[in-house]
């Protein structure tokens, strides 16, 4: 899991302050948040999680289905989930319908889990869910994500295609040791480039979550908006049941 913190501006506190309220602060410039990520500890986990929003921290992360709809009922409900990588399409209404305050998914990387999450959206009456394309920027084939050559089209189609859904940029996660690359985080900034221009997207109002705990400073010296912090936090995950995403 994971839990998503600001960084800069005074919007620490916030985790990821949604995108309109950032922008009213800093007169459209958005600074890097940091995002918590959680691991599998049960009621060990649920306490550090207590002790960040405790601290002011409102939005978390989870890359399990299974982790985030048992969490978020336990925990309060002004805390803005974000759903972080891969998510499978028969996933797709147990997460929305399990957790109401369910704020973003880091992770569409193709058009059927987008179209799945629009008509899940409003099916069950929700407000338009902001979600990021996964852009693959390291072409490891163990990752999810699309290839950067089709980032655009993708972007389109979550854009023009699916009308529950709230396009807001980018996300990749980096190399397995965290010793992403720059060439792995510029892709990612060429791709905002190159979706911006194409659909029209000021660049101030596009989301880029880049960099988990090993290389998240090099990630917002290169423009992430959004960094994913779990490890340095929580220590390393723990995995259980690795069939449970």
């Amino acid at each position: 899991g994971s839990a998503c913190g600001g960084g800069g501006g005074g919007r620490g506190r916030g985790g990821f302050a949604g995108r309109a309220g950032a922008g009213r602060e800093s007169g459209g410039a958005v600074g890097p948040r940091v995002g918590s990520s959680a691991g599998c500890r049960g009621g060990e986990d649920q306490a550090r999680l207590r002790q960040l929003y405790d601290a002011g921290h409102r939005c978390f992360g989870e890359n399990y289905v299974q982790e985030i709809v048992t969490k978020a009922p336990q925990l309060p409900e002004d805390i803005r989930w974000h759903f972080i990588g891969h998510l499978q399409s028969n996933k797709v209404k147990p997460l929305l319908a399990g957790v109401p305050n369910l704020d973003m998914v880091e992770g569409v990387d193709n058009e059927k889990v987008a179209n799945h999450l629009d008509r899940a959206v409003n099916s069950l009456g929700r407000e338009p869910l902001k979600v990021l394309v996964q852009v693959n920027t390291s072409g490891e084939e163990s990752k999810s994500g699309i290839d950067p050559s089709r980032c655009v089209e993708l972007a389109k189609h979550v854009k023009l295609a699916c009308p529950h859904l709230i396009f807001s940029g980018l996300m990749t996660i980096g190399m397995k040791d965290y010793s992403s690359t720059p060439e792995n985080f510029k892709a990612l900034v060429d791709c905002k480039i190159e979706v911006c221009k194409a659909l029209e997207i000021p660049p101030e109002q596009f989301e880029l979550s880049m960099g988990m705990s090993g290389d998240f400073e090099q990630a917002i010296e290169m423009g992430s908006t959004n960094v994913r912090i779990g490890s340095t936090i929580f220590g390393p995950r723990e995995y259980p049941n690795k069939k449970q995403k």
